[in-house]
């Protein structure tokens, strides 16, 4: 089932000499479920798409379809609602909030929807995140690790139909790295989102059910994963 759909999508950054085409006509389509990565190197527009598709950067043109939604054909009230219910982003650095502590922290986007937190849905996450003893220490208590797993939670608590993940291994340890991402699947499996990530690394690009490789701000490659039963 189609779930995602881009079609000549551009993003041109800058003026006359200075002008920089991050993303140049790129069009696509992603099946719901599907666990998809994005590579390629520094300054390719991996990350610009991705905040495109999530409605943090308004493409120059294009459309962006979400589960049917024309993401940017809405007003700015609307996108926020959409960004805040419908887009789990997690970031290379965690941005939490200092003064509050886990549990806050991973319900702040139900709180600023002024809905009422599920708490079956959080004590579920605390759970799934292994946080459930470290549900009441502030950011500066916790390693980095667990920042990003807060961080994670946060971006699940409002059960977003697709999950970004913009290089979220990149300020961690190797082991701690391999957590995040063991983590990440688990809650792509156990909640049947979409999750597309953004990532240097070929060995965690390869545990993906398909690779998009970016260069110049254009698709260079699309394969999809032969996984081994």
């Amino acid at each position: 089932m189609e779930f995602l759909k881009i079609e000549n999508l551009c993003k041109v950054y800058g003026k006359g000499e200075n002008q920089v085409m991050a993303l140049d006509h790129i069009s696509l389509t992603m099946e719901k479920g599907d666990f998809t990565a994005i590579i390629g190197a520094s300054g390719s527009g991996k990350s610009t798409l991705l905040h495109a598709i999530g409605g943090v950067d308004i493409p120059t043109s294009g459309k962006i379809y979400l589960d049917g939604q024309d993401v940017y054909g809405q007003n700015s009230e609307k996108l926020a609602i959409f960004r805040r219910r419908q887009v789990g982003l997690i970031y290379q650095f965690h941005n939490l909030i200092p003064t509050l502590n886990v549990v806050e922290n991973i319900t702040l986007p139900v709180l600023m929807d002024r809905r009422k937190v599920n708490r079956e849905r959080l004590n579920d996450l605390l759970d799934l995140l292994g946080l459930q003893e470290r549900k009441t220490h502030l950011p500066n208590q916790l390693s980095g690790g667990q920042q990003q797993r807060v961080a994670i939670g946060r971006a699940l608590m409002n059960a977003p139909a697709v999950m970004l993940a913009d290089e979220p291994t990149g300020s961690l340890d190797s082991r701690n790295g391999q957590e995040i991402i063991r983590l990440l699947k688990n809650s792509h499996r156990k909640y049947h989102q979409s999750l597309i990530l953004v990532t240097h690394d070929e060995n965690i690009a390869l545990q993906a059910d398909r690779i998009i490789t970016i260069a110049d701000g254009k698709i260079l490659r699309d394969e999809r994963q032969v996984k081994l039963p």
